[in-house]
């Protein structure tokens, strides 16, 4: 206890770079109060920042310091870019089971010293020497007819990287499929369920989420899993705007625990908001929300198809595309803050996101192949509707009073790819199977 109450002095003194706490300059009261332009009802995209500023929502767009409280933070922070072709996962693996072999330096000529560190490796993770079988198609699902001519990549056929699950990502990504459709939440709560908050509302608390998200360098997957449990905790329950907020750190302390390292405190969680909530209400509304939703955490979101996909797209012959890979998420990202996105699967807005991606980057190539079309059991008449929704936030995204997700693909380690040119039309002809 006595530790906790010094980091939580240690929170509130100013940085020594002079930056204030996360908090509106207008802030008068604890009390969050929403602006009259989005009180009853969705603010237009044109509508000025200043306009959204009026909100007292702590932290919804400053610039905010935050206090480092366990060195073991660093854990996550996310890759770097370095020009190379690199995944933008920004997990790690936090299995300490396995030990290194005792070997202090291994020089890159000591070939029988690195086989051996292999072998050890192998044994440990129970990989087993024994041939697979070839092929360029999961035998055991057929989903889609080959076209003439054009054959599918096997993007399975690495049975050396455990984390890979060759042998049953098959399995997996059908399982994915069937669970997806029971972890959604309602596509019409806003008009049925809730009185006092609109989708303007919560795509301000989802923006302010995305920059602590960044802030914190939590992975991208505690993200969408914060956005899957406001969503399916608003589809049962009427929420008084004054505890959105709440209800958002809430939801990112649940998910945090669910895919950090080293998760923040729940003092942290209390200070982002400006101690607008106590550690108890944040502790209470977490139990509140575990508890509606019956403790199931696990929920495929589109990042989790995301991985899948942009491998197929990418194929394995093909030197991957980190900037391909970076404008799938911007624009999956995208998706979050659209109230009206809701109506489609989290796996049809991962595939159309990579067809949008693909569109936007080689804007005279079909975006669609039989591989995509095998691996996503989707057809390019199935994104139809959805690639047109998420090609219109591109559009609209310069014009956006939420800049949050713009801003954070508009950095290096990103490449720029907000900054992307976004052709005003897609060809129809590149919808047709």
């Amino acid at each position: 206890m006595l530790l906790v109450t010094k980091v939580a002095k240690t929170k509130k003194e100013p940085s020594i770079s002079g930056n204030k706490k996360p908090t509106f300059s207008n802030v008068k009261s604890a009390t969050v109060v929403f602006p009259k332009a989005i009180s009853t009802t969705t603010t237009s995209a044109s509508s000025s920042f200043s306009e959204r500023n009026e909100a007292v929502f702590p932290l919804v767009s400053t610039t905010f310091n935050v206090p480092v409280v366990s060195s073991c933070m660093d854990l996550s922070s996310p890759s770097k870019s370095d020009g190379m072709s690199v995944s933008m996962d920004e997990t790690m693996s936090s299995c300490d089971s396995f030990k290194s072999p005792d070997i202090e330096y291994v020089d890159n000529s000591d070939v029988p010293a690195v086989d051996s560190i292999e072998r050890k490796t192998y044994c440990s993770l129970n990989i087993s020497d024994s041939d697979y079988p070839t092929g360029n198609v999961c035998s055991r699902d057929i989903l889609v007819e080959l076209e003439k001519g054009e054959k599918i990549i096997d993007i399975d056929d690495d049975h050396v990287d455990p984390q890979l699950c060759a042998s049953f990502a098959c399995d997996i990504y059908k399982h994915l499929r069937a669970s997806e459709v029971k972890k959604r939440p309602s596509t019409n709560f806003m008009e049925k369920i809730q009185k006092d908050i609109n989708p303007s509302m919560r795509a301000i608390l989802i923006d302010w989420l995305v920059e602590v998200a960044e802030e914190y360098r939590l992975v991208p997957d505690t993200l969408y899993l914060t956005v899957n449990y406001i969503d399916r905790y608003l589809s049962g329950n009427a929420m008084n705007r004054q505890q959105l907020q709440l209800l958002g750190v809430a939801s990112m302390m649940i998910a945090s625990k669910y895919e950090e390292i080293c998760a923040p405190q729940v003092e942290e969680f209390c200070y982002i908001t400006d101690n607008t909530y106590f550690k108890e209400e944040v502790l209470q509304m977490e139990s509140t929300v575990l508890n509606f939703l019956k403790f199931e955490m696990t929920a495929p979101t589109i990042k989790c198809f995301l991985r899948r996909f942009v491998r197929a797209a990418q194929g394995i012959d093909e030197v991957p595309s980190l900037q391909l890979e970076c404008l799938t998420n911007y624009i999956a990202e995208l998706s979050l803050l659209e109230y009206s996105m809701l109506c489609y699967a989290p796996s049809l807005i991962a595939a159309s996101s990579i067809f949008l991606a693909k569109f936007m980057l080689f804007p005279s190539t079909k975006p669609w192949n039989s591989t995509l079309q095998h691996y996503t059991q989707y057809q390019t008449s199935d994104l139809c509707a959805c690639v047109k929704d998420l090609h219109r936030l591109c559009c609209n995204s310069p014009n956006s009073n939420l800049p949050a997700i713009k801003e954070k693909y508009n950095q290096h380690k990103y490449k720029y790819v907000a900054k992307k040119y976004c052709p005003s039309s897609i060809p129809q002809e590149f919808f047709q199977n």
